[in-house]
């Protein structure tokens, strides 16, 4: 079964209403993180594709991540609860909900305006080139995970 296609208006206007449910109190159903947290550590994701940030993964690593993890992340499957995270994705400290829930809706935007085209072959930090299904279902994927992960 194919996920929603994030570079549809209405699937990440969907996705921006799950959003706004949220509320800086909103508590997890299951996880470590803050409903803050979530929102920062969904950030991270679009920020490692802008190339905003980097893993900082050395050969050996991405390598690895290519053949072992790559699949897990960008195929159909929804992650199990309490799935384990790279580093670069654990967030432990305070964060400011509104900036990063307005931050997470501007990601999302950005990547339905960029299109399918965008993502046709672009480079992934940790798993190197990636199709535009592949974006597709590690953007999605990850942040349904997570509203999932606070009730919605």
């Amino acid at each position: 079964m194919a996920l929603p296609n994030i570079y549809e208006k209405s699937v990440c206007d969907t996705l921006v209403q799950r959003i706004e449910k949220l509320n800086a109190s909103t508590q997890a159903l299951w996880g470590k993180m803050n409903v803050a947290q979530m929102l920062a550590h969904c950030n991270i994701t679009y920020d490692l594709a802008k190339g905003k940030v980097s893993s900082k993964n050395g050969a050996f690593t991405k390598f690895m991540l290519k053949l072992f993890v790559k699949n897990l992340v960008v195929n159909e499957k929804p992650y199990p609860h309490n799935s384990r995270t790279a580093p670069i994705f654990i967030v432990d400290s305070e964060q400011n909900f509104e900036k990063e829930k307005q931050a997470l809706i501007q990601h999302i935007y950005e990547v339905q305006k960029q299109g399918a085209s965008h993502f046709e072959g672009k480079l992934s930090d940790s798993f190197g080139s990636l199709t535009a299904t592949e974006w597709n279902n590690l953007f999605y994927k990850h942040v349904d995970h997570h509203l999932s992960q606070f009730g919605f």
